[in-house]
């Protein structure tokens, strides 16, 4: 018997009356925020849906919340990825990328780049996200899933963030890149410097993004000399083939597979088994299903995940390249535009019930991996690690239970990701599964 979907908790801003007078603008930015920001959404998508504020590295910036205005934005071919076009003020210079990759040579990756050099760059390497061999990584995905779980089984506790929801993706964006199986743990390394320093200081990041450039370059060089079948590898080919691809551009495009695909799934796992923890009724509904040997629920239940806790709360930063409208705001030249996914995706214009976690629904064309031009290229990877990593983990630890008070959790605090810091969870211990043999 199916359960019915279930309500998120607070959706109504603390202080803020159901009727009556408006409620006072909200606070952004704050450890509270971070907790729960879909109250303030609301409140911005209601009262100025096209709102500038100043961000907390000092750049003023507009922020996008209704669906229509952000799939409008998404698409805007006035907006451009290329930071060039942002006349940056002396207090916020090199604050609206990836910390490190100016100095680093890596600028020029698909979220850095419009067409027509975006849509040279994504046909390179667009080969390696084909059903095809998405489909034909779905062996080693489960493979890494079982044995992950295999390392806490047996102990009946964990933290599925950092020894399970952390590593899987790791692992398998280091598969697909070529990058040797000696040398992936210190990519685990950098990659976790960069989720514990994402919303703190700049440097650790920085520090991240300069170890991971100079590996590249080296392992660029390993793979001209012995190229194998792996992404890095088609690259170079494609370079040598006259696909005018340089060495900082394969550098770059190695790196930003690596930095935008891991955490997306960190968050897509982490944030999924939370909502799934805190909604019971919709957990034993799936769980169902997957006893039942039914994939369909699984499929919608990812799409609607990405939808009500995505792992991308804003898209990553554009900027005007002349004057426009946008939500009724005029956006001058040079303004940087951050599109809310996370406030957009739970728009009541666009969705019914938005604040209700409904793994069933149908109706659900989300921004969690964005649109246009720039839609993410890893999403069907991420989608076949973020099902079986909740389908296995529900199945052979089907008493999966949170091991915390939620008021305790905490969330990283940074612009672009949402992700939990930790997620400890308990469960009866089970036996080691298919992949300890």
């Amino acid at each position: 018997m199916s359960a019915a979907p279930e309500s998120a908790p607070g959706s109504t801003p603390a202080g803020c009356p159901v009727s009556g007078a408006a409620a006072p603008a909200p606070e952004l930015f704050t450890w509270e925020f971070a907790t729960d920001p879909y109250p303030a959404y609301a409140w911005l998508r209601e009262h100025e849906p096209v709102h500038r504020t100043r961000l907390p590295s000092g750049v003023e910036a507009w922020l996008v919340t209704r669906y229509g205005d952000a799939r409008q934005a998404l698409a805007d071919q006035r907006l451009s990825k290329n930071p060039a076009h942002h006349d940056e003020p002396a207090h916020a210079k090199g604050k609206t990328g990836i910390p490190g990759e100016r100095k680093a040579e890596l600028m020029t990756h698909l979220l850095n780049i419009d067409p027509p050099d975006h849509t040279r760059l994504r046909r390179l390497v667009s080969k390696a996200f084909t059903p095809r061999r998405v489909a034909e990584f779905a062996p080693r995905v489960q493979e890494l899933t079982d044995r992950l779980i295999d390392g806490f089984a047996a102990r009946g506790s964990a933290d599925l963030i950092h020894e399970f929801a952390f590593p899987l993706p790791i692992y398998a964006i280091c598969d697909l890149l070529g990058v040797p199986r000696e040398d992936q743990d210190d990519f685990r390394d950098w990659a976790g410097m960069m989720i514990r320093h994402g919303g703190g200081p700049r440097g650790g990041v920085a520090r991240s993004v300069k170890k991971m450039r100079g590996y590249l370059a080296e392992l660029i060089h390993r793979k001209r000399a012995e190229p194998g079948e792996d992404l890095i590898s088609g690259l170079i080919r494609a370079s040598d083939h006259g696909e005018h691809l340089t060495g900082n551009e394969a550098a770059a495009m190695a790196f930003i597979l690596l930095f935008a695909g891991f955490e997306t799934t960190v968050n897509l796992i982490g944030n999924g088994v939370y909502a799934l923890l805190r909604n019971p009724g919709q957990r034993a509904r799936l769980q169902e299903s997957l006893a039942a040997g039914e994939q369909g629920l699984l499929e919608t239940g990812v799409e609607e995940l990405l939808r009500y806790d995505g792992p991308v709360e804003l898209a990553t930063w554009r900027f005007a390249t002349e004057p426009l409208t946008l939500g009724g705001q005029r956006i001058a030249t040079g303004d940087p535009v951050l599109v809310v996914l996370a406030a957009a995706d739970r728009d009541p214009e666009r969705f019914d019930r938005p604040d209700t976690l409904d793994l069933a629904r149908r109706d659900n064309q989300h921004l969690g991996y964005g649109h246009g031009v720039h839609y993410c290229l890893g999403a069907p990877l991420a989608r076949l690690e973020g099902q079986t990593a909740l389908a296995t983990l529900l199945t052979r630890l089907p008493d999966l239970r949170l091991d915390a008070d939620p008021a305790e959790l905490r969330w990283r605090g940074g612009l672009i990701m949402r992700g939990l810091r930790q997620l400890p969870v308990a469960f009866t211990p089970a036996p080691a599964g298919p992949g300890s043999r």
